[in-house]
């Protein structure tokens, strides 16, 4: 792996159509509306939005969600790093390591863990492996789907919404 050194930065408005045209031209659902919808959380301190650029050039992003909506995080009071995206041209160069290190720093200034979900395809392969070299383990309350707990016998659409979640002791 090559490490470049990436800007980490906080959101803002003019990063907008910058984002959503990178996602668009790989054909990925991520239109300006959601970042949007993630600039008005950003005012109302429910999300926060980090993004990386090298040489000044948008590489991806992640957020911080200091109210998680899954359950056992909200209950207690874990923020959920969450929608982690590094573009593909700039993977395995460490720019997700260091999008990592600020949510956790960020993190850390409110609370002793952090959490993440991670989907259970192959495509989420990178990220599963991410996580656990960063020290992230599961939270021992199996899958979710869309939300909900998986129970054993369940029958389920294995698609992004098949989540295990883990957590991190930051302190």
């Amino acid at each position: 792996m090559i490490r470049v050194e990436a800007q980490i930065l906080p959101f803002e408005r003019p990063d907008i159509p910058e984002i959503a045209q990178a996602f668009e031209q790989l054909g990925w659902n991520k239109p300006a509306s959601q970042y949007e919808r993630y600039l008005m959380e950003q005012v109302l301190k429910i999300r926060d939005m980090y993004i990386a650029r090298v040489e000044g050039q948008f590489a991806g992003y992640l957020t911080v969600c200091w109210q998680s909506t899954y359950a056992p995080f909200r209950e207690k009071k874990i923020p959920e790093i969450m929608d982690f995206n590094v573009l593909p041209k700039f993977r395995r160069q460490g720019i997700g390591t260091q999008l990592m290190d600020k949510a956790e720093a960020e993190i850390t200034k409110v609370s002793p863990v952090a959490g993440i979900g991670v989907g259970m395809t192959p495509d989420y392969g990178a990220a599963q492996k991410l996580y656990v070299l960063r020290g992230y383990i599961p939270d021992g309350n199996g899958l979710y789907y869309r939300s909900r707990p998986i129970q054993y016998g369940d029958a389920i659409k294995v698609d992004d919404y098949v989540a295990l979640y883990l957590t991190k002791e930051l302190r």
